[in-house]
């Protein structure tokens, strides 16, 4: 409970405290919009990292020397937690738009810091809407913007953390028409630090890996024709090794 409604407060602080400088940084970007998107990254940065450390979340985070950090990428990850991007973004080694669903773009404050950041809201249920989002993210990535998205489509609410739902090949049109390297992402433990005993915040351990980048050009014709399970598998396997690891501790 302490936890919880520490971390509330948190967020009402931050948010109250820092919307002089979104009014400042929206000034800056007339004449530099990276420059104003890469302060208000970093401090969307320093906001989660010192969530996760409010959290309890005992972080273990590998292979992010893996992670191109000279030009756009696309990280691609599971996702069965709300703290799936509140501990992920705290070891990103670049500035980073998430693609949330539509809801969260009513959200006040928290929306239109995801919008400063080139996060982008999914509407899964008007497929043309959906392609405008994919393509606006794939111009982004052009633009030097690394884009996080989660293939599964929705939260997995599964009990067992291994079983991930079916990727969605849509997600990857992303690099495939910005040619951009894809990152695997593996989450593990985030379930346990809310959803499996909501509404209270519990300290547990998360490992974060990074996987090997691959872009179109270099997959296998089988891989690019089924890239949607391939990445499901690749990244089912990730999830299984670090979750396993974590029960043997």
């Amino acid at each position: 409970m302490i936890r919880t409604i520490i971390l509330l407060l948190f967020f009402i602080i931050f948010f109250i405290l820092t919307t002089p400088l979104l009014i400042i940084e929206w000034f800056i970007g007339k004449k530099d919009p990276k420059k104003a998107r890469l302060r208000t990254a970093a401090r969307v940065k320093w906001g989660l990292t010192v969530a996760t450390k409010l959290a309890g979340i005992k972080l273990t985070v590998k292979g992010v020397e893996n992670v191109p950090t000279d030009r756009g990428i696309l990280f691609v990850g599971n996702h069965q937690s709300f703290f799936d991007i509140i501990a992920t973004y705290s070891t990103l080694p670049v500035a980073t738009g998430f693609v949330a669903k539509q809801s969260i773009a009513k959200v006040p404050f928290l929306s239109t810091y995801m919008r400063r950041i080139r996060c982008l809201f999914l509407n899964r249920e008007n497929l043309k809407e959906g392609a405008k989002t994919i393509l606006q993210a794939a111009e982004y990535v052009k633009d030097g913007t690394a884009i996080f998205i989660y293939p599964e489509g929705t939260r997995n609410k599964s009990k067992d953390e291994t079983a991930l739902l079916p990727f969605h090949g849509g997600s990857f049109k992303i690099a495939q028409k910005s040619k951009c390297p894809i990152v695997p992402v593996a989450i593990t433990g985030t379930a346990e630090v809310f959803e499996n005993h909501m509404p209270f915040v519990k300290a547990h351990a998360v490992t974060i890996e990074y996987g090997t980048p691959l872009s179109y050009a270099e997959m296998e014709p089988e891989v690019r024709k089924n890239v949607g399970e391939y990445y499901q598998n690749l990244i089912g396997e990730m999830v299984k090794k670090n979750h396993d690891e974590a029960e043997n501790k």
